[in-house]
């Protein structure tokens, strides 16, 4: 089954491209810029101490950003599923370009990803894909990654985090922030991927989308399969993006109920996020907004 189909994004992606104004924030790995799918001037790096162009073509730092970034940002046709080729991608890595070679989620401690976080904002993202586990945790570093989610509260900026690959009923700062949606994986029929975090958190304010064997754009030219919840964020980053498209004055709030499918904020009571659905999200927000 395509996994567009299964989240009902097709017809949302038919509809509408996405707005070059709509800066999307992806603070994952580098991209490869010079990818010909991914040519444009719809990309620009948030500068930084890393570059946003990717050095080492064959890092997993490179592989995962590029990866990422064409399922948001290709172009309409190529292998990936280019959710929204047409808003401007804002590129701030958050790890180096070393191979870390056991497939797990690469990783940043809070104080770096608080500080993305901040950049990201302040350069304009109105929404943020969020890619990296947290390592050396540290009360002060905690505590600067609260400030930076409540930073992008503050600047109605909503951040989609994927929930993690340990396979654990556990949580971390980042999905247990109430600004955040969290998104675990699933297969083609809408199970909880094996390896996907879950935890209340996650389950009562987050979304499941599609996180096995989703192709998308390789850093060799060729296609590149991949799973885990990186895989599956950008699902719902796009649906986002391409809903802000429709609605550009609709508040985060409102995307975020009707991607909920609650126009009150009423919660789940399980550890399992329900389906992102972006078909009734799209007409979710078309009633609230009076259309």
């Amino acid at each position: 089954m395509d996994p567009l189909e299964e989240v009902r994004l097709l017809p949302l992606m038919e509809r509408f491209r996405g707005k070059i104004e709509i800066g999307v924030g992806l603070i994952d790995g580098p991209v490869a810029m010079d990818h010909p799918d991914l040519a444009g001037g719809n990309i620009r790096e948030v500068p930084a101490k890393l570059s946003g162009a990717c050095g080492l073509a064959e890092s997993a730092a490179c592989t995962q950003g590029t990866f990422v970034a064409g399922m948001l940002s290709a172009r309409r046709g190529s292998v990936a599923p280019a959710i929204c080729p047409e808003y401007s991608l804002l590129v701030r890595p958050t790890f180096p370009e070393t191979d870390v070679g056991n497939g797990s989620m690469p990783s940043a401690t809070p104080e770096e990803l608080a500080t993305a976080i901040l950049e990201t904002v302040e350069a304009g993202a109105r929404v943020i894909n969020l890619s990296a586990a947290l390592a050396q945790p540290s009360m002060s570093g905690v505590r600067s990654l609260k400030q930076a989610l409540d930073f992008a509260m503050a600047h109605s900026v909503i951040v989609v985090a994927a929930a993690g690959n340990q396979g654990t009923l556990g949580s971390s700062a980042i999905t247990r922030h109430p600004w955040v949606i969290p998104v675990a994986g699933c297969d083609f029929r809408g199970r909880p991927f094996s390896e996907s975090n879950l935890r209340s958190s996650i389950g009562r304010r987050g979304l499941s989308a599609p996180a096995e064997n989703i192709t998308s754009l390789g850093t060799d030219g060729q296609p590149r399969s991949f799973g885990g919840t990186s895989a599956a964020a950008p699902f719902v980053t796009g649906t986002v993006a391409l809903l802000w498209s429709e609605f550009p004055s609709a508040t985060a709030t409102a995307v975020k109920f009707a991607l909920a499918g609650t126009s009150s904020g009423a919660r789940r009571d399980t550890v399992v996020p329900r389906l992102l659905d972006a078909e009734a999200a799209y007409q979710a927000l078309a009633a609230a907004q009076g259309r």
